[in-house]
């Protein structure tokens, strides 16, 4: 008898848990003006799936902001979506290259910059560079072991209003570093802010 009483003792306590829990959260959903509150509200919202859609699409069309736009010749213009921090100690870079002409325009070759190594494996975003003037220095594209560089690849004409999604890597910069300037050659510089 006394281990059944033990047993439905616990089922009350967790019971009890439980129900402290749940009032504790409603009483978070009363708009107190406390920072704190909403996102106590927000996570224990995540249950229901009808509000669950709302929030994280409003959040989405923030983050599709662009971090920069670059100016490059004849229309073309690069811009950049984000730029996060990956834990294996590299930066993706991604965005979205435009022509924003009337006509179709040849990506220029020299985009994939100069090195013998990147050159032979095509049309690339390979001479993008990160520069950290904090700690005054400059990161190439990353390059695999048989020198491809890691970057989009194989791509030469962009049709009239043509969007084409693009992705650079590169090494990370310290932690301490949380804005660098994206330079692609032929295109404007620009100062962006990395994530993670």
């Amino acid at each position: 008898m006394s281990i059944r009483f033990t047993a439905r003792a616990r089922r009350g306590m967790v019971a009890l848990t439980v129900a402290a829990g749940l009032a504790v959260g409603m009483a978070g959903c009363g708009g107190s003006g406390d920072d704190k509150k909403p996102e106590t509200t927000a996570s224990a919202s995540k249950g229901d799936t009808k509000d669950d859609g709302s929030d994280p699409s409003a959040q989405e069309g923030q983050s599709d902001d662009p971090l920069a736009e670059l100016k490059g010749s004849d229309g073309l213009f690069l811009q950049v979506t984000s730029a996060d921090r990956d834990s294996g100690g590299f930066v993706t870079v991604n965005g979205t290259l435009k022509n924003d002409s009337a006509n179709s325009v040849t990506v220029p070759s020299a985009l994939r910059g100069d090195e013998t190594e990147v050159v032979a494996h095509g049309r690339s975003l390979g001479g993008a560079t990160l520069v950290d003037s904090k700690e005054k220095k400059r990161y190439y594209v990353l390059r695999d072991t048989e020198g491809r560089p890691l970057t989009t690849t194989g791509f030469s004409i962009l049709k009239a209003g043509e969007e084409l999604s693009v992705f650079m890597q590169f090494p990370a910069p310290p932690a301490s570093t949380t804005e660098v300037s994206l330079q692609l050659p032929t295109f404007s510089s620009a100062t962006i802010k990395i994530s993670g």
